[in-house]
């Protein structure tokens, strides 16, 4: 089996440039395919990197996702890259994911540049401009590399579809345009990864393939020396160097989630251990935005949470209902009536449950959602489920912000962000969820005080509210999950991991 050489410790940054300012290395982690594991390879090499002493910076051209998070500069950008700058330890910046596509409809999405709203697109023509798009995404690149030693660079999807090709700014259009080195990461998972990367090579470029510098396989489970034979032949077979394989990271459920498709695993991570569990019922919305805002919930160890499909009635016996955010609130909205969850989430308070709406979710609680514009589909309104007496008309300003308050009833501290486009107003408003340091009141309570709502992501990662909102649903709980040491220790356990399987001097020493 190939020996991986060991740890150099670098604490020394680069030599600098000759503005004086350092001269910062890149590389980039392209994959086979979507969901391939590029997220968290990056995430877990901007730890390890960091941890050497380097000072490292997260980069992805063009995200597609309706998870995102606020930055500290008033923008918003795809969640992947808040938790890969939480790796190198510092705070999320637009310039990380200067493009970034939030899908609202089957062929159209909200467009997001330097963390700002620029309105929606549908994704033939998006096709047409993006290569518009390019200097504006190599600007926010080139000031990364100004502060840092080194800036990691995500792909998106795969650089194989050679139909996305012209104008392409998301894999290698920009690697080509900012001449930066590649490393492709195939996923075992889905099988036929020799084909994946062999077949990757034959659809590119010659000038494409020169810049792929070395390729690692990622998901790998079971005896890591039964694959050198097949890393001999993919070398032979292209011409690039294997960094090494990646064993399946089991904490990987322990990370913020961004990618859709880690819903449809829902099952197999976050579930409680059955024995006097809470359970928490979560319908999955179409255009479902945010959801990890469920990740806290999920780290309890006595907390079961259900994700509802399309087709499945909400348990009559759940404790909590978390109505999530939305991309599209009313076409959301129409997707619970169509699926009688409506009818459910009213027996569910009949029967004395408790209702909990976050941002989208807290809209259609309400009595009646107008969008007089069309900023999220056609123009039009939807009566609500009529569980909160307030009402929402979608605006056409964006609330991109950083909070920390209070929850009104307890005193208890929290902290989150607001990420919406719409006013909200009404009665319930009167009896808020939360004070926020600012001075706002924020959310509502129904009169019953089982629905309450919040335009708030986050606020269940703080550790002492989230533990007092669920010892108030099981009498006799105490303590919980301590969700931020989680990610920490996930964070750091993912470098360690890679540190010991790939070989990070060399895949250095490609970065230019």
């Amino acid at each position: 089996m190939r020996k991986i050489r060991r740890r150099t410790v670098y604490v020394r940054r680069l030599m600098p440039n000759k503005a004086g300012k350092t001269s910062a290395r890149a590389i980039m982690v392209q994959g086979t395919g979507s969901d391939s594991g590029k997220s968290l390879i990056v995430a877990g090499l901007c730890r390890a990197f960091t941890k050497r002493g380097l000072v490292v910076r997260p980069f992805k051209p063009q995200n597609m996702s309706n998870n995102a998070a606020v930055t500290e500069d008033g923008g918003e950008i795809g969640r992947a890259q808040a938790l890969q700058a939480r790796a190198c330890g510092v705070e999320p910046h637009t310039d990380m994911n200067p493009v970034l596509l939030k899908p609202e409809g089957e062929t159209g999405a909200q467009l997001v540049v330097g963390g700002q709203m620029r309105g929606q697109v549908m994704a033939k023509d998006f096709r047409t401009f993006k290569e518009t798009l390019l200097p504006e995404v190599v600007s926010a690149f080139e000031r990364l590399k100004a502060d840092c030693d080194l800036v990691i660079v995500e792909g998106a999807g795969s650089p194989s579809e050679v139909n996305l090709r012209v104008g392409d700014i998301a894999n290698m259009g920009f690697a080509q345009a900012a001449n930066v080195p590649v490393v492709l990461a195939g996923d075992i998972e889905k099988g036929g990864v020799i084909a994946q990367i062999v077949g990757t090579h034959a659809v590119l470029m010659p000038s494409e393939q020169a810049l792929i510098k070395g390729f690692v396989i990622n998901k790998f489970r079971g005896d890591v020396s039964l694959f050198e034979p097949a890393l001999t032949d993919i070398e032979a077979r292209t011409g690039w160097a294997g960094l090494g394989v990646i064993p399946w990271f089991a904490d990987a459920g322990k990370l913020p989630k961004e990618d859709s498709a880690s819903l449809g695993r829902w099952a197999a991570t976050g579930r409680g251990d059955g024995r006097n569990a809470i359970r928490i019922a979560v319908p999955r919305l179409p255009r479902i935005a945010n959801f990890d805002d469920l990740d806290p919930l999920m780290a309890e160890d006595d907390v079961d949470v259900l994700m509802i499909e399309p087709g499945q009635a909400i348990p009559g016996d759940v404790d909590v209902i978390v109505l999530p955010g939305s991309k599209s609130v009313i076409s959301d909205l129409r997707a619970v009536k169509a699926e009688d969850w409506d009818v459910d989430i009213a027996a569910h308070v009949h029967r004395g449950g408790l209702v909990v709406e976050l941002c989208g979710g807290y809209q259609m609680l309400g009595a009646r959602i107008s969008d007089p514009d069309g900023i999220e589909g056609e123009a039009g309104e939807e009566l609500g489920l009529g569980l909160l007496d307030v009402e929402t008309v979608l605006t056409g300003d964006k609330t991109l912000e950083q909070v920390t308050g209070a929850e009104a009833a307890t005193g208890i501290n929290i902290a989150g962000y607001e990420m919406h486009i719409g006013l909200t107003e009404g009665p319930a408003r009167h009896t808020p969820w939360f004070h926020l340091k600012d001075g706002r009141e924020e959310g509502a309570l129904s009169s019953s005080g089982q629905v309450m709502g919040t335009y708030l992501h986050g606020v269940f990662a703080s550790d002492t509210f989230r533990h007092d909102f669920l010892s108030r649903l099981r009498e006799g709980r105490s303590g919980g999950a301590a969700y931020e040491e989680g990610v920490e220790k996930a964070l750091n356990a993912l470098a360690a991991h890679l540190e010991s399987c790939l070989d990070l001097d060399a895949l250095l020493a490609l970065a230019r």
